[in-house]
């Protein structure tokens, strides 16, 4: 019976760590020393961080650690120390821009240079995630452009002041905007047929592709069931917040699919009171540069 022959290492040749896979050895290569001493360093630090310095988390607070020291508090401090300074700075500003009338704001070009950008912030804060950053508005979604001359409200300024300042058909403040569109399949106020008809009329008004009879009936269909809000020639009514639906603009699409789903089961978008949680010089900034993105009246 052989010995299993074993082959020696010359000297300064690497050794290995006895895995092989097909013919192929694992070496066993020591970590570079500085690489070593670094590693260790770093742990020495990170304990004598969490040693000196707040670390853990608690169920209120963390540990302070030996040195008693906070940064995140010292930030909040700086940063509520920074918020202060501005506010000062700009207190003349803001309440010269609440007692002026707002109809009256746009003709002063100081307190418009400072609406502008001011309004711009508050509505990438609390806007842009529904209306997007610049006020388009996302098409076929519910969220509607700002940038157009199409507005369920009425578009003036003090229309968009007062949309802001108490939102659309939200349960918290009792002046907001309200309507509400029957749901004609589901309470079964139309028919399939009814429906598809009325579909077919409502592609007619607005220009696009239609079968002219369904279209025909759907005209009967639409003037008893829906010329209260939208008016005899589908103009929509602004007071009612009822949609224009002789134009191109879509609030939740305007093909076959999309119209034949709004009237089967009706649309009922809500938009916050923003009354109590931006102060009146916000609401009145935000209003101003919504105004001016070029769909204001």
């Amino acid at each position: 019976m052989c010995a299993k022959q074993v082959t020696k290492k010359a000297p300064g040749e690497v050794a290995t760590t006895g895995h092989s896979w097909d013919g192929i050895e694992e070496l066993n290569n020591p970590l570079p020393r500085w690489w070593v001493w670094v590693f260790w360093a770093t742990i020495v630090w990170s304990l004598g961080y969490v040693i000196a310095y707040p670390a853990w988390p608690l169920v209120s607070g963390a540990t302070q650690g030996i040195l008693g020291k906070d940064a995140a508090g010292d930030s909040r401090l700086a940063l509520d120390k920074d918020i202060a300074m501005f506010n000062e700075a700009n207190a003349a500003v803001q309440k010269a821009l609440v007692d002026t009338p707002l109809d009256a704001i746009p003709a002063n070009q100081d307190l418009m240079n400072y609406a502008i950008p001011a309004g711009a912030a508050v509505f990438r804060t609390y806007c842009a995630q529904c209306h997007q950053s610049e006020g388009a508005g996302l098409a076929g979604k519910g969220y509607p452009s700002l940038k157009d001359n199409d507005w369920l409200w009425g578009g003036t300024l003090d229309d968009i002041y007062a949309t802001v300042q108490h939102g659309i058909r939200n349960t918290t403040d009792a002046d907001a905007r309200y309507s509400q569109m029957p749901a004609f399949g589901t309470d079964e106020l139309l028919d399939a047929t009814q429906i598809g008809d009325v579909v077919q009329y409502v592609l007619q008004i607005s220009g696009q592709e239609h079968d002219a009879a369904m279209a025909t009936a759907g005209a009967t269909v639409f003037a008893e069931n829906c010329v209260a809000c939208h008016g005899e020639a589908g103009m929509g009514d602004r007071a009612q917040g009822a949609p224009n639906l002789t134009d191109a603009i879509w609030l939740y699409g305007g093909d076959v699919a999309s119209l034949t789903n709004t009237v089967t089961y009706a649309r009922f978008g809500v938009m916050p009171a923003w009354g109590g949680r931006l102060s009146e010089d916000e609401i009145r900034a935000v209003a101003l540069y919504v105004h001016s993105l070029g769909g204001g009246e």
